[in-house]
């Protein structure tokens, strides 16, 4: 909290400072690595998004088990805890599940104007274009166009969650446990990490053994399909990341051991995790690539995106400590230092990941719509390397100027006195 400096001389009653006035607290410093690695996964969702794009090739999910998305959601847990868990200590469990309420509205309706933006673009297209695909069909949206009355009651209630809208229902919802674990800490922390655990056991049981399907949320009414996105099992990746800004884990030592643990488990896993890497695999050693094959269907279920399988928390956290490992004691390696060419540019590019970073819900419901818009265009070229290149690299810069933008009017400038 800051302090009141006492005034030298007394002042007339009329100006006086209210005697019970409180001092206004110190905000929080941002941690810098919290939106630099927010800032980078926004791009790589950008490429990931676009349809038919050749860089998607060489995403980080092409190389691993675990991808940009366990970056958005586990630096999304630091960032609640910065942002809600100081509102739950100071002004009460009330009052913070406000809060988180408000947000959780917020993410709601950023769900439904996506979803509706996108879905008039694809209408539109397939309204009054003439082209030889359905864009509507390609989002899969058939159902929705031939029948809107109980699909906009199914959007409503998120028991229709059409699988290019996934993310921020399952974002809603790890959310609204927040309250659940906020309350869990009058316990103790063993509370709350039994029951997140528990929750992320009950959509994969086969861990335990007691089978192959686990609790899950239908995204449609006319099929089995459950939302791609499990929210009771990432879950756990979300409340990792809010615990160890909360303090309720303890920051991991900087160990040539476990740098070297984390190393082999990334490089040596990536065969097992990453299709592309084991034909490559395959291409050097045809013997080696028959031992590595069967595992593929042994670990089918632990590698799961949907239910956030085991081998993708362990193959994430060991990425996370690597990059917690260069980024430096309080991220000093990415607070720009020096006056060369090159620490210009570095310092330049800092910002702009940060900045993409802090304005991370904006920056990526604007960028699920722009990557459809990208595809649309990629479609009436022939998608050569210079094209796709410079369609990327518009999509980065409309980002940038996105995030850019949303600082601008969260800063309010028209409440300035100046």
């Amino acid at each position: 909290m800051a302090t009141i400096t006492p005034l030298p001389t007394p002042q007339p009653a009329a100006s006086a400072e209210p005697a019970n006035r409180q001092a206004a607290p110190t905000p929080r410093a941002r941690d810098p690595r919290l939106d630099f690695y927010r800032g980078i996964a926004m791009f790589i969702i950008l490429i990931a998004h676009i349809p038919g794009n050749r860089w998607t090739g060489w995403i980080p999910a092409r190389f691993g088990f675990s991808d940009a998305t366990e970056i958005f959601v586990f630096c999304s847990g630091m960032a609640s805890a910065i942002a809600f868990g100081g509102s739950f200590a100071r002004r009460g469990w009330w009052l913070g599940t406000a809060r988180v309420a408000f947000r959780c509205w917020q993410v709601f309706w950023a769900h439904i104007g996506l979803f509706v933006f996108i879905a008039v673009c694809m209408a539109a297209l397939d309204t009054y274009g003439t082209f030889e695909k359905s864009y509507i069909n390609s989002l899969n949206l058939g159902h929705f166009f031939s029948d809107p009355a109980p699909q906009l009651v199914g959007l409503f209630t998120l028991t229709y969650v059409p699988n290019y809208f996934d993310i921020l229902p399952m974002y809603l919802v790890v959310l609204a446990l927040m309250p659940v674990m906020m309350g869990l800490e009058k316990i103790g922390v063993w509370a709350i990490a039994s029951f997140s655990l528990l929750v992320w056991l009950s959509a994969n049981p086969y861990l335990i053994g007691l089978g192959p399907n686990g609790v899950s949320l239908s995204a449609e009414p006319w099929s089995n399909r459950e939302w791609f996105f499990n929210p009771f099992g990432w879950q756990l990746l979300f409340f990792t990341g809010f615990a160890f800004m909360k303090g309720w884990l303890p920051k991991p030592p900087v160990s040539k051991l476990l740098i070297a643990a984390a190393l082999a488990f990334v490089v040596l896993g990536a065969p097992f995790g990453s299709w592309k890497v084991y034909l490559w695999v395959k291409a050097a050693n045809a013997d080696l690539a028959d031992i590595i094959r069967p595992t593929w269907e042994i670990t089918s279920e632990w590698r799961e995106k949907t239910d956030f399988g085991l081998l993708r928390y362990v193959h994430f956290l060991a990425l996370a400590y690597l990059g917690w490992v260069v980024a430096g004691e309080g991220g000093k390696r990415l607070i720009a230092n020096g006056t060369g060419g090159l620490a210009r540019i570095w310092s330049v590019l800092l910002a702009v990941l940060t900045k993409v970073g802090q304005q991370s819900l904006a920056v990526f419901v604007f960028s699920m719509a722009l990557a459809r818009l990208i595809g649309f265009a990629l479609d009436h070229t022939d998608r050569a390397i210079l094209t796709v290149a410079f369609a990327n690299l518009v999509g980065f810069a409309l980002i940038i100027a996105c995030a850019y933008g949303a600082g601008w009017f969260k800063s309010q400038p028209w409440r300035s006195k100046k």
